[in-house]
């Protein structure tokens, strides 16, 4: 099959047809996410982002369905509710940004789509509004750092994901001043043109300083590359296994990280530091893919003695962050 961007929405027109027949309960369904840029392939593979709006509170909130191995459907499912308050979706950074910015309605009930997009999208460039949604998320980044010192009882696993998603809220909250925030895939490579834009292009920097180690090679990476293929692969066959984790999503990562690693290792390194602590997350504590896994962590200094500095640093990023977001909060009047 030969995937083109006209093909992956013909892909996603018909599924939401085909919902929409099953299901009467949909009141809306709307396409999201890297099909709506110019470029939504990453290592020949991408997926189809839709949001599904329930008249009631849908079963689920989020599913992946495989369509090849190369494209997979991420389904989030919200109840109805969630889209009541638009004064309240002007300042989401996710399910708010996207509407308003990134969406394109695809099957619709009594105008909904038209009428929820409008409401929330006045005021939704406001100042106020703008460093709300970015505060929210660096609120939650500061959080995550306060976790990891109180955590007594989490194991390294739990504290690693504390961590990187720590990173990936305070990068987002710079991302959300511009525009929608940022997803894991491209999630580096597309941050230095945020921070940038709010002339602050220092902070990209910072960031892969907090995740990679100097003199990192493709090769260094690349060493990795297996044993992280079969944590995720034996991860993907566990039972109640996050979506964020399904089979169908495999080549998606592998197939990203490889092709990343060829021009940009710490991109690379990103994906694969995330998705590989997800998957030992998901699995039994001790196990064996759990041991090789803190084995690449003590390569890439994330081991007991190099944590402790690791958070230092972080506490000085979300430092840097803060004053930034005052500062554009001084400049706009906020």
């Amino acid at each position: 099959m030969r995937i083109t961007r006209e093909s992956l929405h013909t892909i996603a027109r018909e599924t939401a047809e085909k919902s929409a027949r099953r299901n009467r309960e949909l009141v809306c369904i709307y396409l999201t996410g890297s099909l709506l840029t110019d470029a939504p392939l990453l290592g020949g593979t991408t997926d189809v982002d839709l949001v599904y709006v329930h008249a009631s509170t849908p079963p689920f909130m989020r599913e992946v369905v495989r369509v090849s191995d190369e494209i997979h459907l991420d389904i989030a499912h919200y109840p109805q509710s969630v889209f009541h308050q638009p004064r309240h979706l002007r300042r989401d950074p996710w399910i708010g940004s996207h509407l308003c910015l990134n969406a394109v309605q695809l099957y619709d009930t009594q105008h909904w789509f038209e009428f929820t997009q409008a409401s929330a999208g006045a005021q939704f460039d406001q100042p106020e509004n703008v460093i709300g949604r970015a505060r929210k998320l660096e609120s939650a980044a500061r959080q995550g750092w306060f976790d990891i010192q109180t955590q007594s009882g989490g194991g390294p696993a739990e504290k690693m994901h504390l961590y990187l998603r720590s990173l990936e809220n305070a990068a987002n909250s710079i991302s959300a001043i511009t525009g929608v925030p940022l997803t894991e895939r491209r999630f580096i490579q597309r941050y230095p043109e945020r921070a940038a834009a709010i002339g602050r292009p220092g902070l990209a920097g910072g960031l892969v300083d907090l995740f990679t180690i100097e003199g990192l090679s493709s090769a260094d990476l690349a060493r990795w590359f297996e044993p992280w293929r079969e944590c995720l692969r034996t991860a993907s066959q566990s039972e109640n296994i996050p979506p964020r984790l399904s089979a169908a999503r495999f080549s998606y990562y592998e197939r990203a990280a490889a092709a990343l690693n060829e021009e940009d290792t710490p991109a690379a390194l990103w994906l694969v530091l995330r998705t590989w602590t997800h998957a030992v997350l998901a699995l039994d504590t001790g196990s064996e893919h759990q041991k090789i896994w803190e084995q690449a962590l003590q390569e890439f200094e994330f081991d007991a003695d190099h944590f402790a500095q690791r958070l230092s640093l972080l506490d000085s990023y979300l430092d840097a962050v803060e004053d930034t977001l005052d500062s554009w909060s001084q400049k706009y009047g906020v």
